[in-house]
């Protein structure tokens, strides 16, 4: 398995929670190899998700896809990792 680590800064929580709702996790969910998914965010407005996919492949086509998105005013991009899962619990 792979992970896609997402780090956002967030400028509009409600705006971008009703993103993050309404269009990125309905997306996330159907992107192929699909394992799950968790956004968070810290007290000073920085978000973190992770989603899990089933190949190295399916994580940089996901992290492509994330890239490529449009850009939304209430968050912005920080950076997209592609990371191998070693462990899980």
């Amino acid at each position: 398995m792979h992970a896609v680590v997402i780090q956002v800064t967030i400028h509009d929580f409600e705006r971008g929670r009703a993103m993050l709702e309404e269009r990125i996790v309905p997306a996330v969910k159907q992107a192929p190899g699909f394992v799950t998914g968790y956004w968070t965010r810290s007290e000073d407005d920085r978000g973190l998700s992770m989603v899990i996919v089933e190949s190295e492949e399916q994580a940089r086509g996901l992290a492509e896809m994330i890239r490529s998105a449009p850009p939304d005013d209430g968050v912005t991009l920080e950076s997209i990792d592609v990371r191998e899962v070693v462990a899980q619990a």
